[in-house]
């Protein structure tokens, strides 16, 4: 499914996999040795003029297949999941870093998104409306018609299939761009996944490439809507071409959640929560927890007993090792999360545990005290670092909550559950999860931020995805032609 010889140094356009224009590749390195395992073709600009070309008439014959035939491609997709997963799950472990668990999650995600995806071409997807004519007057969702899908390198499986799998089982084609790091698994999998389940020849293209791609996809004409996932700085750059062009652009951007950890809390579970949502996957997750707000009177056990779970926690190789967090992606991100953290220390953060690092492997990392517009609490880190803060009062924690630019995700730990959903209710975010940690995921679920981190628009769930890759469209139907004065 995956054999080198198929993919290496190639793109997959028109159905075929061929060598990029101007016959250029990138290596494909394993974070935790510095190996490289393979090549992938690097696109260009040329590459995604062709692909248009190619998904433009592929696309409109696909959206005319049964609706039955288009599900019967998905649920094969899904099948495919589990039967190449030893496969797909030992290349995510070794070129993203991701520990078996994390892994295998990601595969089972890849799956439920294909399986949920195919009870798409068969939802209703249309009203019939009240018209003072002689007429029937109906809505219809149709097909968008090319998608781009650009997908970051942090978890490339779950952030590329979310968007891929609806738009296909809409009647969309799909041109998606993984970013160049993690190209196997976010890029060559899924295009090998479809290719098997009989998917046909230019509804799907993959072409791995940096900024000069993901320009041409959002500028070109022939493409319609844009689902990217990747930075807020990113994301307004593409947001701003899109709008230039007239282009819808679903944009899943970044975060820095919140944990409020209440009064009444227990902090054995808290710290556990905690734990799990600071440094699961490196913290190189969207959902992660960033500012952990506690009360003032758990404020020294919590800081206390995080640290001591932080310290403990073993840090490797995950092909080879029993470990809770692998490497880092590569020497850039390192060195943006050692930045931040030695910045908010200087800032006056107090360091309990980590803020040391070893070739890619960054120690889980906790900052006490940290004062609000100390990097590491007030940005995105993207790396293992957890900053607490204590609040004395409800009112307190609401605010601090809210403030910053972000706004995905937030979890709020509590003996009351019903007084948490009424915190949760004042604080602007797209995800709320009341006594439990914010990196949650489900298939059937809408995701995606307000503020600086998305657009408003939802991955997940049947509504959510239809609205995401269909246009509605106005349909009146007369028995006799009307008769107009002139």
């Amino acid at each position: 499914m995956l054999d080198p010889a198929i993919w290496t140094g190639k793109i997959f356009l028109g159905g075929e996999w061929i060598e990029p224009s101007d016959g250029q590749t990138y290596p494909v390195i394993e974070p935790a040795t510095g190996d490289e395992l393979g090549r992938v073709g690097r696109a260009g600009a040329a590459d995604v003029r062709l692909a248009a070309e190619h998904a433009i008439a592929a696309q409109r014959e696909w959206a005319a297949r049964p609706n039955s035939e288009r599900a019967a491609v998905l649920r094969r997709a899904g099948d495919l999941w589990a039967q190449h997963a030893e496969t797909i799950q030992q290349w995510n472990i070794r070129e993203v870093g991701a520990i078996p668990g994390m892994a295998g999650f990601a595969l089972s995600v890849g799956a439920a998104e294909c399986y949920e995806a195919a009870a798409l071409p068969s939802h209703p997807t249309g009203q019939v409306l009240a018209t003072e004519e002689s007429r029937l007057s109906f809505t219809q969702r149709v097909p968008a018609g090319v998608v781009a899908v650009i997908s970051p390198f942090n978890v490339p499986i779950i952030l590329g299939i979310r968007a891929v799998a609806p738009a296909l089982a809409l009647g969309n084609a799909v041109i998606l761009k993984p970013d160049p790091r993690t190209a196997v698994t976010g890029g060559v999998v899924l295009a090998r996944i479809f290719e098997e389940a009989g998917l046909p020849a230019g509804v799907l293209q993959m072409l791995p490439g940096g900024a000069d791609v993901g320009e041409a996809l959002t500028t070109d004409e022939d493409i319609a809507v844009i689902a990217f996932t990747g930075s807020t700085a990113a994301g307004r750059k593409v947001g701003e071409a899109a709008g230039k062009h007239l282009k819808r652009a679903h944009l899943e951007l970044g975060g820095n959640s919140a944990l409020v950890v209440l009064e009444d809390a227990d902090v054995d579970k808290a710290v556990n929560l905690a734990a799990w949502g600071a440094f699961f996957h490196q913290g190189q997750i969207c959902m992660t927890v960033g500012r952990h707000l506690v009360h003032e009177s758990l404020y020294d056990d919590f800081v206390a007993k995080l640290a001591e779970k932080a310290s403990h926690l073993p840090v490797g190789n995950p092909a080879t090792d029993q470990i809770a967090l692998g490497p880092i992606i590569d020497e850039g991100q390192r060195d943006k999360i050692h930045a931040l953290v030695t910045a908010s220390i200087e800032a006056g953060a107090r360091l309990v545990t980590g803020g040391e690092y070893e070739d890619l492997f960054y120690r889980p990392t906790v900052l006490a005290d940290s004062p609000v517009d100390a990097p590491a609490y007030a940005e995105e880190v993207f790396g293992p670092v957890a900053s607490v803060v204590k609040f004395s009062s409800v009112d307190e924690a609401i605010k601090l909550a809210s403030a910053g630019p972000y706004g995905l995700s937030l979890g709020v730990v509590t003996s009351n559950a019903a007084a948490g959903l009424e915190v949760a209710a004042k604080i602007p975010t797209g995800i709320v999860h009341v006594n439990d940690q914010t990196v949650n995921d489900e298939a059937n679920a809408p995701f995606g931020g307000v503020k600086a981190s998305g657009t408003g628009s939802r991955h997940g769930g049947a509504d959510a995805n239809i609205e995401a890759f269909t246009e509605t469209r106005w349909v009146t139907v007369r028995n006799e032609p009307p008769t107009y004065p002139f």
